[in-house]
């Protein structure tokens, strides 16, 4: 053997890996929100979402807020001359 190693799958995925951060589903901006929260608005579209910690390093997005969601599909609608 040469002493080279094939990395697994797994491996590689881990190597990539991000902590502490998601990405917001709406505009895919990579957010870091602050640690325990449970609520967090996106700064790039405004789009808030509720946020589950499976470790205490790991967000993950559990849904949208859907009152903000729904107050800010109504502004873009009112700017666009819609209902």
């Amino acid at each position: 053997m040469t002493g080279s190693h094939n990395k697994t799958l797994a491996e590689k995925s881990i190597k990539g890996r991000t902590t502490g951060q998601f990405r917001c589903l709406y505009c895919f901006e990579r957010v870091i929100p602050p640690k325990n929260a449970t609520e967090y608005t996106c700064t790039k579209c405004g789009y808030a979402w509720r946020i589950w910690w499976f470790s205490p390093n790991e967000p993950r997005i559990r849904g949208p807020v859907w009152e903000k969601h729904e107050k800010l599909s109504r502004e873009k609608m009112a700017e666009k001359g819609g209902a």
